[in-house]
């Protein structure tokens, strides 16, 4: 009897590790801590409702879904790190980086390990531009490119304030840089010319100096390619000086703690967002599942949502989890269902056919004007 009980206790050991070993699991990378955690936040609630909702009907070729996050502080440094722990882990699918510095260095890591990486948010198109360039067929982002939001919000600045007194600001990050230099350029091509063009540095307390400089030169209207607690923290050191301008910005203040930060100083502020995924129909299940667990689907949150659904779908079309096919099954053409709406990727892994709003802060909320 002792050895038919032992025999039974390892037999179930087996099975239940063969059941384990059958869960599929994605890594989701993001700054969950530090001062751009919000977003991080917003990489985690979207994918851990795609994926519970993904197993609640059944899984993905009969698999369970599991998730591992993993904290890069939007650090580059700290991508690596995560990268490399991310592919000794085995994880052949990463829902990530967050910021395009991140997921740069980041990139050519999980390209080494032939993993499948797809950034939700990191814009900068070096990220594809530079995988294609070198061959690597694994990048991918379920995201707008910078090059492609300069596009539409240059020529729209450049009519909207012909003749006033412009500048062009960044936080000197490959994100802000990179989307700074993008529409500072489509700008220029339909005729506005900026006043003053200047990095800043991220994580300093006092713009008092930068604000006064602004000032001095009589800007109306300031582009911030940035993150929130930088903006925020000009926009209010700006009214305490009594000095108001036209602050206009990137997807990246998509995010309660811009206002937080900034208070009645950020009325007004305009930002540039891929259309409102909140509004599709599409997304209308998701929100109200995300929403009744407390927490509002803003921002990054369902493109992360998005990723895990492209995922899902790129395995079953491919009928395997080997990384390679799941791209080349994604790359293929043919349209992938998520909540952000029917999208496909080229074949450097990029989004085709993006839309965007134009977003106004007022009061605390965000909404998009009438262009």
């Amino acid at each position: 009897m002792r050895n038919i009980l032992i025999i039974g206790t390892a037999l179930g050991l087996l099975m239940s590790t063969a059941a384990r070993a059958e869960d599929l699991t994605f890594a989701v990378a993001g700054p969950l801590t530090g001062p751009l955690a919000t977003i991080g936040d917003q990489f985690k609630q979207g994918a851990q409702a795609a994926a519970d909702a993904i197993n609640a009907k059944g899984g993905v070729l009969g698999r369970q879904i599991k998730l591992q996050f993993e904290d890069d502080q939007c650090d580059p440094k700290q991508a690596v790190s995560v990268a490399n722990r991310i592919a000794a882990s085995g994880i052949q699918f990463v829902d990530g980086h967050a910021c395009s510095g991140s997921s740069i260095p980041a990139s050519a890591v999980y390209a080494e390990n032939g993993t499948l990486m797809m950034s939700p948010a990191s814009s900068n198109p070096v990220m594809t531009d530079d995988a294609a360039a070198k061959g690597w067929t694994n990048i991918m982002r379920l995201y707008t490119r910078d090059d492609a939001q300069g596009a539409f919000i240059g020529p729209w600045i450049a009519k909207q304030y012909a003749g006033k007194n412009v500048a062009v600001l960044h936080d000197k990050t490959a994100y802000g840089q990179g989307v700074a230099d993008a529409v500072r350029a489509t700008m220029n091509e339909n005729g506005l010319k900026e006043i003053l063009a200047e990095g800043i540095n991220a994580g300093e307390k006092d713009y008092n100096a930068l604000v006064t400089k602004l000032k001095d030169a009589k800007i109306d209207v300031v582009y911030f390619g940035g993150y929130h607690p930088e903006a925020g923290l000009i926009l209010r050191q700006a009214a305490e000086q009594g000095y108001s301008f036209q602050l206009i910005m990137p997807d990246s203040i998509a995010s309660p703690e811009f206002w937080q930060v900034a208070g009645p100083a950020g009325e007004g502020t305009m930002f540039v967002f891929p259309s409102d995924p909140q509004a599709k129909p599409e997304a209308k299940e998701a929100v109200e599942k995300i929403q009744a667990g407390g927490f509002k689907p803003e921002g990054f949150t369902l493109f992360s949502y998005a990723v895990i659904q492209a995922f899902a779908q790129g395995i079953e079309r491919a009928g395997s989890d080997d990384p390679t096919k799941v791209a080349e099954a994604l790359k293929n053409g043919q349209p992938i269902d998520t909540v952000v709406g029917t999208v496909t990727f080229d074949e450097k892994g990029d989004l085709k056919n993006a839309s965007y709003d134009i977003n106004r802060w007022s009061n605390g909320n965000y909404a998009p004007i009438a262009q």
